[in-house]
């Protein structure tokens, strides 16, 4: 026990000496939200791989899908890298960081208002992101729930409040500089860690050859429909179709969550995207294919603590068991890995709560605009707002709260995604189209909660995803155009010329 104290109060000291020192640079409302626009590439990198992944990957994703999927679960990893990480760093980076500056944009919806010419656009994205970030930050909690109850017989209740207590006071001492600051000693941490854990589960079970061979003469339950032997070995598992959806909604649906777009506001230089884009997605390797190849081998690890009395498998005490019975110092590095993915999303997630809210919503609700210092006072006490909330939710989850979990991605990439890509790239997509969006976005998703007429939400999600890119060019078309002196006005910005050395450009 003392081992596992002794991490966890290092831990936290780190992560308050990093706010107190961010809070000397954290000025202006610019600097708060964004870092000054002025996070190095390493940082930045880092930044967008710690938001990417938390508990809910390690404990849930990475437990539920491996049980369903076994190896080939390690796909979900290798699409969060190549499609979440890679293609998102190369399509959306540069475009987002040179036209959210052209326009001062700071938040998403702030984006959506300015790039469409609607502040009802603002609006309505302000609160859909506000609706639907609340139950994903309470799942994050939830993700460390049987860790901390394995580790230290802790209830839940005082990991939650410790973990919400710490997370607030870094992020409003030093706002996004903290927060990035933070994330790169938590990327670190995360990277030791996974590399360790893989380690000690292989080497239980007779290490990686001996795993394997266990696991190829695995068959899946009788009502589970998977009897054949091999099955969770085999390239595409049980279950391909699924296994798709899964990819889809955790790879492509970054593209339109605000909480992971907002990193690209706040890139320094092209330095830091180039970097940005091989380091996010070498993290993204590590880390998701990590996760997602341990759960693989979750069946080795069956016992009745995953099993619900009435039948079913606890898909969260998956992971928690394969650890149970590790050695003091993997459990300690397993929390505190755990505690840097889930506080580094954890902030991410407040930050761009509480900045869309006070900039996007309440700031228009002034007849006047607020001075810097009264809208950054609003923003630090909507983060205690927004955490509280989350800690209620965390705490005693109703029903439809804990099925909101599951479909927070669907419904906010679905609906942002489309207009957000289209809105760097494409000259004629239009306002109503976004309308669309929105309305196709997170309609489906949450109809789909309550009817289940798509039997998995995560399907659900990834045909929102889908179908938001193929709504928004078709009611384009079918809508009326925009203005075009506004929008040749808002594409300008990529036509600006900048001068660089010959060493990174050859003269004609």
């Amino acid at each position: 026990m003392f081992i596992k104290w002794f991490f966890l109060i290092i831990f936290f000291a780190v992560m308050i000496a990093c706010g107190f020192f961010a809070r000397r640079k954290t000025k202006s409302i610019s600097d708060f939200v964004l870092g000054g626009r002025n996070v190095g590439p390493w940082m930045s990198a880092f930044a967008y791989g710690t938001a990417y992944f938390s508990a809910v990957v390690f404990v849930g994703y990475a437990g539920q899908f491996g049980w369903r999927y076994g190896i080939s679960a390690s796909w979900i990893g290798i699409g969060n890298a190549l499609l979440g990480s890679l293609l998102a760093w190369v399509v959306l980076g540069r475009r987002t960081r040179i036209m959210t500056n052209h326009l001062f944009s700071a938040t998403m919806p702030d984006f959506f208002g300015k790039r469409y010419n609607s502040k009802n656009l603002t609006l309505v994205a302000s609160a859909i992101i506000f609706i639907f970030l609340v139950p994903y930050t309470a799942s994050v909690y939830n993700g460390l729930s049987r860790l901390f109850e394995m580790a230290f017989g802790m209830p839940f209740m005082y990991c939650v409040i410790g973990m919400a207590a710490l997370t607030a006071a870094y992020v409003i001492l030093g706002g996004y500089l903290a927060t990035a600051i933070n994330d790169f000693i938590q990327g670190i941490i995360m990277l030791i860690g996974i590399v360790v854990i893989i380690g000690s589960v292989l080497a239980s079970e007779g290490g990686l050859t001996e795993s394997l061979t266990k696991l190829s003469f695995v068959n899946g339950a009788a009502e589970e429909g998977i009897r054949q032997a091999g099955v969770f070995t085999s390239f595409f598992g049980p279950d391909p179709v699924g296994l798709i959806s899964v990819i889809i909604l955790t790879s492509l649906g970054t593209w339109g969550l605000p909480q992971m777009i907002h990193k690209f506001y706040a890139i320094k230089s092209e330095k830091a995207i180039t970097t940005g884009t091989v380091v996010s997605t070498v993290f993204a390797i590590i880390i998701a294919g990590g996760s997602y190849f341990l759960g693989g081998f979750a069946r080795l690890f069956d016992s009745p603590a995953i099993h619900k009395d009435g039948g079913g498998i606890i898909f969260d005490a998956i992971i928690p068991s394969m650890l149970a019975n590790m050695s003091d110092i993997v459990i300690a590095v397993t929390i505190v890995l755990v505690l840097s993915a889930s506080m580094s999303t954890l902030a991410s997630l407040v930050i761009t709560s509480s900045s869309t809210m006070t900039l996007d919503f309440l700031r228009r609700l002034y007849k006047k605009e607020p001075t810097e210092k009264v809208q950054l006072l609003l923003m630090r006490l909507l983060i205690v707002f927004f955490i509280l909330v989350s800690v209620v939710f965390a705490i005693n989850p109703p029903t439809f709260i804990a099925q909101m979990m599951g479909i927070s991605w669907g419904a906010l990439a679905g609906a942002f995604l489309a207009p957000f890509l289209y809105g760097l790239y494409w000259k004629k997509a239009t306002k109503t189209a976004v309308w669309a969006c929105f309305a196709f976005g997170v309609g489906l998703t949450v109809s789909n909660m309550f009817l289940h007429y798509i039997p998995s939400s995560i399907t659900a999600g990834a045909i929102a995803i889908v179908g938001g890119l193929l709504v928004l060019p078709v009611v384009s078309v079918l809508s009326k155009k925009p203005e075009p002196e506004y929008v040749e006005n808002i594409f300008s910005c990529y036509e600006e010329t900048v001068t660089v050395h010959k060493a990174h450009s050859l003269e004609e």
